[in-house]
């Protein structure tokens, strides 16, 4: 049975795993996803990359958010703000029960690869999806306003703070969950993709990892990473606004380099073909962007063609 390897984080991210994991048999995609988003709120350990994308592979996400719940209800944040507690992040009802039962087994000693790979089979998701370690890895941000923790920038503080800089806390001793090491060394491996999230928040807390960043550039499948750019702009999220703060050209040039001596093949809008003599890598032109349910499986089968060219196993 091959094997496909995706590091994601986020909606862009989870967009494009539904896509492979549709276009894959079953049980041939593993998803590593970004735990650096991950925090303690109102005492309970919460995981909201995790939760996006068994939500969405499960096709139990909200279709209009994109992260949370469908059909969701929301008593007990009513109850929450009308005791004055903190109400910037919303929990709805479906979605407390997983933070509820997460913190209950890892308070137990429980693994949190373990714990994500029982709620995969619960909600019957056929493709492993599994955190980028074990460890704790916290992502911060250096703003005008002080060092803020990555969801009180991203949700309390809706990214309005002035990104001066990242830090990745642990991630410099922070190890490969034991399985993620056994897909990326099996010699069935296809390719690693490297989803359309955003460089510095979804996909840096993996390479700031030092076991990441070595599997990576030993990876014997090409690995390729998909821009999360249409001609200069995030389709979701702060990915523009953060490259303009940290002085940066907004382009798929620039997040091509950011992956520079990693990645073997660089996907980019066709918006942006203009930048592909930039790139030091082969590139593949295609409309990116993933509005419907066929042109998330169309990229999907883009990006295996486009990997399988490479040839390098």
């Amino acid at each position: 049975m091959t094997q496909v390897l995706a590091l994601s984080g986020g909606i862009g991210g989870a967009k494009l795993a539904v896509g492979l994991q549709h276009v894959l048999p079953p049980g041939e995609l593993t998803v590593a996803v970004n735990t650096g988003d991950d925090f303690e709120h109102l005492g309970l350990s919460i995981s909201p990359d995790i939760d996006t994308m068994l939500y969405t592979l499960a096709d139990l996400a909200n279709p209009e958010l994109g992260w949370g719940r469908a059909n969701e209800s929301w008593h007990f944040m009513a109850e929450i703000e009308r005791l004055g507690g903190e109400s910037w992040f919303r929990l709805g009802d479906k979605d407390l029960a997983v933070h509820i039962e997460r913190t209950r087994r890892l308070n137990a000693g429980e693994k949190l690869s373990n714990i994500t790979t029982d709620f995969a089979r619960h909600f019957g998701i056929l493709s492993r999806v599994v955190p980028m370690s074990n460890d704790l890895v916290r992502t911060m941000v250096i703003t005008d306003e002080g060092t803020l923790d990555f969801q009180h920038y991203f949700v309390a503080r809706r990214c309005e703070p002035v990104v001066k800089g990242l830090a990745y806390a642990g991630a410099a001793d922070a190890q490969l969950v034991p399985i993620l090491r056994q897909v990326a060394e099996d010699p069935a491996l296809r390719t690693i993709v490297i989803c359309p999230s955003n460089p510095w928040l979804s996909i840096a807390p993996f390479l700031e990892m030092p076991a990441w960043r070595e599997l990576l550039v030993e990876a014997r499948a090409p690995v390729i990473a998909v821009s999360p750019l249409v001609n200069g702009l995030a389709v979701k999220g702060p990915t523009s606004k953060i490259m303009g703060e940290l002085q940066l050209e907004p382009s798929s040039a620039t997040i091509a380099r950011f992956y520079e001596g990693i990645i073997d093949g660089f996907v980019l809008d066709q918006s942006e073909a203009h930048l592909a003599p930039e790139i030091g890598v082969a590139t593949h032109l295609t409309a990116t962007l993933m509005k419907t349910a066929g042109d998330k499986h169309r990229l999907a089968r883009e990006v295996l063609e486009f990997a399988a060219s490479f040839g390098k196993l």
